[in-house]
């Protein structure tokens, strides 16, 4: 079984193989949220809720590329070399933009797969890459492609960059810099990706992609918040930020909650509401959860109104 410090190991080696490149690695899936919960709790920082979800399992490393690297291909050459060096195969079907290195002996127990993704596809619009729905092709070839998440029209914008520190393979020490999505940009995908298991019963309905998302607002810094209502209103007229805000409205129907808050002040909670405590009666209520607030009101809440248009 893979864990949490087999997927640093594996991403540290990668890092190590690219340094001194263009190749600057921004972090999305199961495993960025795992290292933004482990960063804001080494700042101890105020987020949007106190109490956080424990990181779910994973075996698969999310890459996301700048588009700005499959325009200029030739930087992306080291990624190539060392995913090859490393001993990665492309995944049949999803050749260079999904890869596998098999666990011990060859087999798939043990193994790690790594999804290349990058941004929307029109990005890439009057450029020499060739993007459709599957996947976005530099030009010239540098055996690296991307799959393009088109519900990521913020995936430059807020980054945060973490330091990431652990073993390599061979037992030596290393640190490296990496990118973490800005909480609106992780929204916005995992939004999509839970609508589109919403029905699965042989995904669990998306009840991981659920978790995801209330981790993702659990660890949410009070800056971070202020910029997503901001990235709200500056992307309204994208057509998937339009396309999430209605499912969302559809899926998380109006909640009006009256509670108290921690520092002993009424406060209503609406759908209309904008702000963290949305009445912002102090400032301290800003991580401290209402007392007579159900968690899933709250979560009702705050997914409608990020998304909201």
């Amino acid at each position: 079984m893979i864990t949490i410090p087999d997927l640093q190991t594996a991403l540290l080696d990668l890092l190590r193989e690219v340094k001194g490149t263009d190749v600057k690695l921004i972090i999305g899936g199961g495993f960025g949220i795992y290292l933004k919960t482990v960063h804001v709790r080494r700042l101890g920082v105020r987020t949007l809720l106190k109490e956080w979800p424990e990181p779910r399992s994973t075996n698969d490393l999310d890459l996301f590329l700048r588009p700005e690297l499959l325009i200029e291909p030739a930087q992306l050459k080291p990624l190539a070399e060392a995913l090859d060096k490393l001993g990665y195969q492309a995944v049949p079907g999803a050749e260079k933009y999904q890869f596998v290195k098999p666990g011990p002996g060859g087999t798939e127990e043990g193994s790690i797969k790594i999804d290349i993704l990058t941004g929307p596809q029109n990005r890439f619009e009057g450029t020499p890459v060739r993007a459709d729905d599957r996947r976005a092709r530099p030009k010239p070839s540098v055996g690296i492609h991307a799959h393009p998440v088109d519900e990521a029209p913020t995936l430059e914008e807020g980054l945060l960059p973490i330091l990431l520190n652990g073993k390599l393979r061979s037992g030596e020490s290393w640190q490296a810099e990496v990118f973490l999505p800005h909480p609106y940009t992780f929204l916005m995908m995992k939004l999509f990706a839970f609508r589109d298991r919403l029905d699965d019963a042989d995904k669990e309905f998306g009840r991981y992609h659920a978790m995801d998302m209330y981790a993702i607002l659990a660890t949410t810094m009070e800056s971070e918040w202020d910029q997503a209502i901001q990235f709200r209103d500056q992307y309204a007229d994208e057509p998937y930020v339009m396309e999430g805000g209605a499912w969302s409205r559809d899926t998380f129907p109006p909640l009006t909650v009256r509670a108290l808050s921690d520092c002993g002040k009424a406060i209503i909670i609406g759908p209309n509401c904008s702000s963290m405590n949305l009445s912002r009666p102090c400032r301290k209520c800003f991580h401290q959860r209402p007392k007579q607030m159900l968690k899933e009101t709250e979560r009702r809440v705050w997914t409608r109104n990020t998304f909201a248009i």
